[in-house]
């Protein structure tokens, strides 16, 4: 079973306002509530692609019950540990523009993060643990790599799907998979990357660092797969773009559903290419038919790999 696991999740309550006047009274067109975070965001995905799911993390208080029945909804099973606090709701404001304001982490006691790092010590080398979005700053420094360690233990493969300093302290874990976007690599490595090439070269050093598989999205420039066998360039299929929110997440799902099913690496990258694009183009995360209907459209070309650096 593929485990995600939600540190920081939240309720995105996505308003949208024509003309919004700061200072001023403001009616709002329409409003929608979302269960978000990346973890979340791919166990839905798993779920409408027909693999098996937990969702795990921390939830608490009337926006916990909310996640939880949203997951429930969509036939999610979950297993999140609770805390005392309320679940942070983080709100998007529509109007030309998007503007966000995400609300406040709720602490999390010392009880609480061990109670999650027991769950994670439920997990066997059948199991996956995906880890995704922010690291609340009320738990130390170490935890996301102790949960790493725990799940790594019991022969689970995990994967990391975060940015900046996060991601950066969990590289020595070498995770079997990362999915940064080029601008989430550019800042690893100190540098500005801008082409496939470029992208390729930066993700060789991580795999030559003990990361098994990268993947580096550059939206309508397409994507890069890099392991210790091969290199792969992705085109992206053309379409009328409605949200790039979760596309990512789309990605690191299918790409580990694929491998799950025993696809070839360079094949599941083809599937999480499409389904990056499939949901880019959709209103909310894509569907199984959208993600075979874009597949045929995504062209992957291997690349010799002859004079890349080690």
């Amino acid at each position: 079973m593929i485990y995600t696991c939600t540190l920081n999740p939240a309720v995105d309550y996505v308003v949208r306002v024509e003309n919004f006047q700061t200072g001023d009274l403001n009616r709002s067109e329409s409003a929608d509530l979302y269960a978000g975070g990346k973890g979340i965001n791919v166990s839905r995905l798993l779920k409408r692609l027909g693999h098996e799911t937990c969702a795990i993390g921390f939830v608490g208080g009337f926006t916990g019950e909310f996640i939880k029945s949203e997951l429930d909804r969509e036939g999610v099973f979950h297993r999140f540990t609770s805390v005392n606090g309320v679940t942070r709701i983080n709100v998007k404001l529509k109007s030309g523009t998007e503007t966000e304001i995400n609300g406040p982490t709720p602490t999390i006691l010392e009880e609480e993060s061990n109670r999650l790092v027991q769950l994670t010590g439920e997990l066997t080398e059948h199991d996956w643990l995906h880890i995704g979005g922010s690291i609340p700053s009320c738990l130390p420094a170490e935890y996301a790599g102790t949960l790493i360690a725990t799940a790594r233990k019991k022969g689970a493969r995990v994967v990391v799907d975060t940015s900046g300093a996060a991601l950066k302290a969990l590289l020595p874990y070498h995770p079997f998979f990362i999915k940064p976007n080029h601008h989430e690599l550019s800042e690893l490595f100190n540098t500005n990357v801008n082409t496939k090439e470029e992208a390729a070269f930066m993700a060789k050093k991580l795999v030559d660092g003990g990361i098994e598989n990268v993947i580096v999205s550059m939206g309508s420039d397409g994507a890069v797969f890099v392991n210790n066998e091969s290199i792969y360039f992705a085109t992206s299929p053309k379409g009328k773009v409605k949200n790039t929110v979760g596309a990512g997440d789309s990605m690191v799902a299918v790409f580990m559903a694929k491998i799950d099913a025993g696809l070839e690496s360079h094949e599941a990258f083809h599937w999480a290419v499409a389904a990056g694009s499939a949901t880019a183009f959709s209103d909310d995360l894509c569907t199984k038919e959208e993600v075979e209907d874009v597949y045929s459209r995504v062209e992957i070309i291997k690349v010799e790999q002859e004079g890349w650096a080690h």
